[in-house]
């Protein structure tokens, strides 16, 4: 199974640290966070890996290389200075990814999710992770039912962890521009073609500089 990481994003409320580092390089604990992402993967036997980039991507190529140093191999989908938001990001790598479903992982997350087992879900359009809402974002996203179709109902939502299998159909009639996912997502879950399933181990999103201190000490200790 393919992974694309997404590391296009500008990264705005990590700056100053982002105003000179792509936020996907900044370091706890003496690594990268894309890093600790993609020996993750390599470890649960995951080495097919497309990164996007856009904002000082050229030091992401510069610090990542070709992925053998990791076990790895990487290709990059620059999408220029501006990037295209996330489904836009997606479909513009399309053509280097295989027509069978691939992982998508954000490079600004940090989890203990076993990724392995999503080599063999099932997948309709595609089937997110999700998580407990964290403080920060206490409504969460989306509900999940008994059949682990998801929708925007429901008294129960949880948090879409960044963490989602896709079919390429699902893209294919989505503009080849800038597009969020979101909408996508939304428009699909009316249809139930949109499965997932709960995590509840460790995940957290390194939005903050704060949030990235913690992460820091969670790994120190």
């Amino acid at each position: 199974m393919q992974v694309m990481i997404l590391a296009a994003g500008r990264g705005e409320r990590m700056r100053p640290l982002t105003d000179s580092t792509p936020k996907p390089l900044l370091k706890a604990a003496g690594k990268s966070l894309i890093v600790h992402t993609i020996e993750q993967l390599v470890c649960a036997g995951l080495t097919d890996l497309v990164i996007n980039h856009a904002y000082l991507g050229e030091q992401i190529e510069m610090a990542l290389g070709d992925g053998s140093q990791f076990g790895a191999t990487i290709r990059y989908s620059p999408e220029g200075k501006n990037g295209l938001e996330t489904a836009g990001g997606i479909i513009h790598a399309l053509p280097m990814m295989k027509d069978a479903p691939f992982l998508v992982v954000n490079g600004d997350i940090a989890t203990d999710f076993p990724f392995a087992t999503l080599k063999n879900q099932p997948v309709d359009f595609a089937h997110l992770v999700l998580v407990p809402n964290p403080a920060h974002h206490e409504k969460g996203d989306f509900h999940i039912d008994s059949q682990q179709y998801l929708s925007m109902t429901g008294t129960q939502r949880f948090t879409f962890s960044g963490i989602g299998l896709y079919s390429p159909e699902f893209f294919k009639t989505a503009p080849k521009n800038s597009t969020k996912l979101a909408p996508l997502l939304r428009d699909a879950m009316r249809e139930n073609r949109i499965t997932g399933e709960l995590f509840e181990g460790f995940w957290m999103d390194i939005g903050t500089p704060e949030r990235l201190q913690s992460f820091e000490a969670f790994l120190r200790n």
